[in-house]
């Protein structure tokens, strides 16, 4: 298993390639974003709203707003990335005949890009507004 560089100039002595160096900076930055990113979603889902009054019509509500699909849209799209480059590595460090190696990577990022577009069309594609309108309008019972 190699070793994994620790500095930035670890990184620049290690990696061949400048697109090595990119995503290893990538992984770095993704992760502090990822950590402001999801502890703004805890603060708004959980803390800032009683969680007993989460139901269809909040998130509806929720999801009519622009910066909401935005955020979430940011916070799927990092952490997507973010694990997809993770287990590169891993594939990497572990699966050593290339063959092997190279379609477990093309499964791998065939799926992550199919999970992405699905996520971002169900963010973006539905009108929240109106099925939250249609949710609060039937009978309570």
């Amino acid at each position: 298993m190699a070793v994994r560089p620790k500095t930035l100039n670890q990184a620049k002595a290690t990696y061949s390639s400048n697109s090595e160096l990119a995503w290893w900076v990538f992984m770095r930055i993704s992760g502090l974003a990822l950590i402001f990113l999801v502890l703004g979603h805890v603060f708004f889902n959980n803390i800032q709203v009683n969680v007993a009054d989460v139901d269809y019509a909040y998130v509806a509500e929720r999801f009519s707003k622009s910066w909401v699909k935005i955020y979430d849209s940011f916070l799927l799209g990092f952490a997507m990335l973010h694990g997809a480059n993770g287990l590169r590595y891993s594939i990497e460090d572990y699966i050593k005949k290339p063959g092997r190696r190279f379609w477990t990577k093309t499964i791998l990022f065939t799926v992550v890009g199919i999970i992405f577009i699905l996520g971002v069309m169900t963010l973006w594609a539905y009108s929240f507004e109106e099925m939250g309108e249609a949710i609060r309008a039937l009978p309570e019972g």
